[in-house]
């Protein structure tokens, strides 16, 4: 009866901090192969960062926010008078 408990005990054991961690392990590697043959068939490899493109000025420093493209601001519009919407008849139904 106590080798019984005992294999029980060391099957639990394992189960619940050994297994993890032997899947983790499998499926991290599982998903690695399967972005690399993505990135063979599509020429771009996912769950990569973009190389960054040579800064235009060297001055920023770490802490700056470096903006590309600031696109133009749209003209306000002037309110125009509101007149008014379109009347809806309706019937009550009791």
């Amino acid at each position: 009866m106590i080798k019984f408990l005992l294999v029980l005990l060391i099957l639990w054991l394992i189960m619940r901090f050994v297994m993890p961690l032997v899947l983790r392990l499998v499926v991290g590697n599982l998903v690695k192969k399967q972005a690399q043959r993505f990135g063979q068939q599509f020429g771009g490899a996912p769950f990569t960062q973009p190389r960054p493109e040579a800064r235009r000025s060297g001055t920023a420093s770490a802490d700056e926010v470096q903006v590309d493209y600031v696109p133009p601001r749209a003209k306000p519009q002037s309110p125009k008078e509101f007149k008014g919407g379109e009347y809806v008849d309706f019937e009550e139904v009791k």
